[in-house]
C-alpha cells in the first residue's frame, strides 16, 4: 500500500513508519520541517512538506493513496491550558485534519482509508463501569477538543472514505509522553500515585498501538471510533505500585490533589481523571494484543531500553 503519513516525527509515528516500511509498504511522511529533503536513502519513504493547514505540493501524494494516517496535533500536556492555548490545542488537531479531508475531496482517486488520532479522553471523567466505543462524549475540555477532531476526520465518508478514529489511551513509552515524565521522580525514590490514586488509567504498549493502527488499515471491518487501550483496566494506585516493581523503587508518595491543581490548574485532569475504558471493537474483530498485562509490558518497555532497576 501507498500509505500517507501526517504527525510522523512522534514517537508513535516514527514507530509506525519504520513497521510500515518492514511491511514492504510505500510512506510518505508529511512534515512541517522545511530542512528536511524530500527523498530518502530508503527507496520506500518519501518526504513533502506542508503547514497542516493550506493546499501544496503534498495534495499529489493523496491522489492515489491507499490510505491516510494523521497523528498530527500539539502535546496537551506542554503548557497550562489557558484561553489561547485551548484554542492552539483545539487548532493543532482540527486544521491539519480538515485539510487531509478537504485534499481527499479533490483527489480523482482517494484513498480507501483515513486513520486519525483521538483520545479516551472524549468520555471525560467515568468513575464507574466499563466504557467502550457505545459511551457518549463527556462536556469537559478534552472531550470538546476530540468531539471536534473527530467531526473534521468524518467528513471523508461523505465521499466514500472509510474513517477510523482512534480513542488512544496513555501509550506506554519510556522515551516520551507521559511514562517518561514519571520516571524521574521514581528513581528518586519519590514515586508514587497522582491524586487519591484511585481514578482508572488506561493504558496501551507502544507496539500493541502500531499493532492495532496497523490493524485498522488493512481490516476493512473497522470503522469509527476505536478504543485503544489494553483490556486490563487498572486504577493510577495499581499503576504505580506495578512501576515502582519494574524499576525496584518504593511508590507510596502520593501527590496531593491540591498541589496539582496549584501547579497545572485545570491541565491536572489529564491525572486526576480517567475512565476505565474496554478495547471492544479491537477484541470483537480478534485483534490480540501481545501486550494485555501491565507488568508484562513494563518489564519488556525497560528491558529493551536497557533501564531496568535504574
Amino acid at each position: 500500500m501507498k500509505i500517507v503519513i501526517a504527525g510522523a516525527t512522534g514517537l508513535i509515528g516514527k514507530l509506525l513508519t519504520k513497521t510500515l516500511l518492514n511491511s514492504g509498504h510505500s510512506v510518505v511522511v508529511l512534515t512541517r520541517n522545511a530542512e528536511l529533503p524530500t527523498t530518502s536513502s530508503q527507496p520506500l519513504l518519501h518526504f513533502d512538506h506542508w503547514d497542516g493547514k493550506g493546499e501544496g505540493s503534498w495534495h499529489c501524494h493523496i491522489d492515489h493513496a491507499d490510505a491516510v494516517v494523521n497523528l498530527a496535533g500539539e502535546s496537551l500536556g506542554a503548557n497550562r491550558w489557558t484561553k489561547s492555548r485551548k484554542r492552539a490545542l483545539i487548532s493543532s488537531r482540527v486544521d491539519p485534519t480538515a485539510s487531509i479531508v478537504n485534499a481527499m475531496k479533490a483527489a480523482t482517486a482517494k484513498p480507501r482509508v483515513f486513520v486519525n488520532a483521538s483520545a479516551v479522553g472524549y468520555y471525560g471523567p467515568v468513575e464507574e463501569g466499563d466504557v467502550t466505543e457505545d459511551n457518549q462524549a463527556g462536556d469537559d475540555f478534552t472531550s470538546t477538543l476530540c468531539v471536534e477532531w473527530e467531526q473534521a476526520a468524518l467528513g471523508a465518508m461523505a465521499f466514500g472514505v472509510r474513517v477510523v478514529l482512534l480513542r488512544s489511551g496513555i501509550v506506554l513509552d519510556p522515551r516520551g509522553g507521559a511514562l517518561q515524565k514519571m520516571l524521574l521522580p521514581f528513581r528518586l525514590f519519590a514515586g508514587g500515585p497522582l491524586g487519591s490514586g484511585d481514578q482508572w488509567l488506561p493504558w496501551i504498549h507502544r507496539e500493541d498501538e502500531v499493532r492495532a493502527i496497523c490493524f485498522s488499515l488493512e481490516n476493512e471491518r473497522v470503522s469509527g471510533p476505536v478504543n485503544l487501550a489494553s483490556p486490563e483496566s487498572v486504577t493510577m494506585r495499581d499503576f504505580c505500585v506495578a512501576l515502582g516493581k519494574t524499576l525496584r523503587r518504593p511508590s507510596g508518595l502520593r501527590v496531593p490533589t491540591f498541589v496539582l491543581r496549584a501547579l497545572l490548574g485545570e491541565m491536572a485532569d489529564i491525572v486526576l481523571t480517567g475512565q476505565r475504558v474496554v478495547p471492544k471493537k479491537l477484541l470483537q474483530e480478534g485483534f490480540k494484543f501481545r501486550f494485555p498485562d501491565l507488568k508484562d509490558a513494563l518489564e519488556n518497555l525497560f528491558r529493551k531500553n536497557g533501564t531496568l532497576g535504574r
